[in-house]
Formats: structure tokens, C-alpha cells, sequence
């Protein structure tokens, strides 16, 4: 799970390195909403505290609009991830409250991103754990898989008792994260869905290959 432990953790020459599979190239562009929702509610001026933003402003030549960086990065990165990979207006909505919540100064970024951090790795995580990702997913139809996913959520935030110990308390940790975030089951659904699908994806073109 290292991709996911690096999701907003990645280094400025990471950033610069083409996606090398699907699933980082999805993860690259949220990484870019991210950080151009970052900029526009906290008025930030420098693109070196957004490295993935800064390379896909440039890469796409976007123009600054109205002097504030984000506005325009924002726009452009959410029209590609609704286009390329169907996610909806909703889903960036939640992002928005989510990052509005809980980033009022600048100091806030880092703990915030280190709160969604944390989150991504003990959901992934736990996730592989219960669907066995590893060995089944290429298995899998989209349906299918979507099915597994929200019911694997769903048993995630709802479940009281489990057998496993360590199962419970990563759900338990998912549970804390998900309330201090502000995110709902269907977001999480949503997110966690089209990564799983780009893996698939990835992991049937090694094969082919």
C-alpha cells in the first residue's frame, strides 16, 4: 500500500514524474484539486507549496484567472476527473466542506493532510484485508465490484462488533477519521470504487504486457 501511504505525501520530484499506471494518474489529479481548493479559500501565493498543482498548471499553460491562484487549476482538474472518470458534482462539494472545516489558517494544511493520510492508509488497508484485493479483483465485474465495495464501506462505518481485534480497530480509526473529516459513506464509496477499478485496470495491463 505504498502508493496510497504517499497520497499527499509525495515529493517535489515525485511530482514531476510522469504517472506510470492509471490509478497515479487519478490520484495525481486529486491531488491537484486538493491543493487548488487549498489555494483559492487560503489565498495562497506560492506554487511551491503546491507541487502537483504547479506542474499541471504548467503542463496545460493555464492562466491564473483574476490573479488568484486555484480558480482556474480547480476548474480544469474537476472537469477532467468528472469527464475521464465520471465522478460528480457532489464529490467535489465534500472536498470543498471538508478542506473549509477543517483548514482555517495555514497552519492547519499539514494536519489536515495528515488526517486524509492516515485516513487513505488504514481504509486501504483494511479494505485489501477484507476483499482480498490482491488475489480476486481481476476477477471481478465493474458491477460486482462496486457492489463488494459499498457493502465492504457499509460494514466498515456501521459494524459494532467484530471478530477480529484488528479489524475492529482500524474501522474504529476509519470511523474518527471519517467524522473529523466530514465525509460521507457515499463519498467514501465513490473514492474508494474508482481506485480499485483503476488497479484493476493497471493489474490487467501487466498481465497483458
Amino acid at each position: 500500500m505504498g502508493l496510497f501511504s504517499r497520497f499527499f505525501n509525495k515529493k517535489n520530484d515525485e511530482a514531476a514524474t510522469p504517472a506510470a499506471s492509471h490509478t497515479e494518474e487519478f490520484m495525481t489529479l486529486i491531488r491537484v484539486y486538493y491543493q487548488s481548493v487549498i489555494a483559492t479559500q487560503m489565498g495562497i501565493t506560492n506554487l511551491n507549496m503546491l507541487p502537483d498543482m504547479a506542474l499541471f498548471k504548467r503542463m496545460l499553460k493555464i492562466p491564473t484567472q483574476g490573479g488568484k491562484l486555484g480558480v482556474a487549476e480547480k476548474a480544469r482538474a474537476r472537469k477532467v476527473l468528472m469527464q475521464n472518470y465520471k465522478l460528480n458534482e457532489e464529490f467535489f462539494k465534500e472536498v470543498d466542506r471538508s478542506i473549509k472545516k477543517n483548514c482555517k489558517t495555514v497552519q492547519d494544511i499539514n494536519s489536515y493532510f495528515y488526517k486524509f493520510q492516515g485516513f487513505n492508509n488504514d481504509l486501504f488497508v483494511l479494505i485489501e484485508k477484507m476483499m482480498n484485493i490482491r488475489f480476486r479483483l481481476s476477477l471481478l465485474f465493474n458491477k460486482l465490484l462496486y457492489k463488494m465495495t459499498s457493502k465492504t464501506i457499509h460494514k466498515i462505518l456501521t459494524r459494532s462488533e467484530w471478530t477480529d481485534i484488528s479489524i475492529q480497530k482500524a474501522a474504529w480509526s476509519i470511523r474518527k477519521y471519517q467524522e473529523a473529516l466530514g465525509y460521507s459513506e457515499q463519498w467514501i464509496i465513490d473514492f474508494v470504487y474508482q481506485v480499485l477499478l483503476l488497479a484493476k485496470k493497471d493489474n490487467t495491463g501487466k498481465r497483458k504486457s
